[in-house]
């Protein structure tokens, strides 16, 4: 007679779960290096605040982009009449041989971009206090896709000149000149990003912790249009106050515009290079300023 064997039950399988990683960010003290490889990290959020920006800004508008515009032709407009009136016609401060409309306009196109990354960058933390406490992300993305959205008023303001130029030659009153000197505009191109963002990191940062600094740039922007070459050129400067004058990192920057553009004029070189060392001083500053206090923007905030 066999006996069955019976082999024992193998225990159930349970299954294991993966093991899991934790995460934590924790914020630095003191001053930390620049991350540049993390913003470019984070280039594609860049790119879609940047085009956010551009979407509400002209959303439900009947003019649209021309809303670029319409501020520095009506400034262009109404100095022209008030310098002709003042000082007659033809004797208003504009370069050698081109009319004050264009020698003023070439001059609005880096001071209205400038104005425009300050006051964005300016204000572009408090405006997107939501995002910042609940996602991570380079903190300097914010201040930096303010620049792509106002290049898109300066390339709208920039055909408009060239616009005018032509209207002005089909006149007969001037003669527009090609030089080599166009190849150096992408150079003051950057020379009024880098003062724009100079000046908007440092307000940024502060305007967090200090919202009086809101009240701050409308004021600075209106007074540097006065004491930066736009309605005027710096020739009409005393001599002996020039390099004091080009302390203003703009006052370059503008000069350099219409030297590149017009032709006509010689570009004071040592003046620009003071006011590019300002400019340069002003944003590597406002960087390391900006990413002392990025830690901080999510409470205050």
């Amino acid at each position: 007679m066999s006996t069955a064997t019976t082999s024992p039950t193998a225990p159930p399988t349970v299954p294991t779960s993966p093991a899991r990683t934790t995460l934590r960010l924790e914020a630095r003290k003191g001053w930390q290096a620049l991350n540049f490889r993390e913003v470019w990290k984070y280039r594609e959020l860049l790119g879609f605040l940047a085009m956010r920006d551009i979407k509400v800004r002209y959303k439900q508008t009947v003019l649209g982009v021309l809303w670029a515009v319409i501020q520095p032709l009506m400034t262009m407009v109404v100095f022209t009449v008030l310098f002709a009136l003042l000082m007659g016609r033809g004797n208003q401060p504009t370069v050698a041989g081109v009319p004050y409309a264009i020698s003023t306009f070439c001059a609005l196109l880096p001071w209205q971009f400038f104005a425009s990354v300050l006051g964005q960058s300016g204000n572009s933390l408090v405006s997107n206090t939501n995002l910042l406490k609940k996602i991570y992300f380079p903190r300097l993305i914010m201040p930096l896709s303010t620049v792509l959205s106002s290049l898109v008023d300066f390339l709208v303001a920039f055909a408009v000149l060239l616009g005018m130029m032509g209207v002005y030659w089909l006149m007969g009153s001037y003669q527009p000149t090609l030089s080599f000197n166009l190849l150096m505009l992408p150079l003051f191109m950057l020379l009024a990003i880098i003062s724009g963002l100079g000046v908007g990191l440092w307000i940024a940062a502060l305007n967090v912790k200090y919202r009086d600094f809101k009240y701050v740039m409308p004021f600075l922007i209106q007074l540097g249009t006065y004491v930066t070459p736009v309605v005027y050129t710096a020739a009409v400067i005393p001599e002996r106050y020039r390099t004091l004058y080009f302390l203003n990192p703009m006052a370059g920057v503008t000069e350099g515009f219409r030297w590149a553009i017009l032709g006509r004029s010689s570009v004071p070189v040592a003046m620009v290079l003071i006011s590019a060392s300002i400019a340069a001083l002003l944003f590597v500053g406002g960087l390391f300023y900006f990413r002392r206090m990025e830690k901080e923007f999510a409470d205050l905030a």
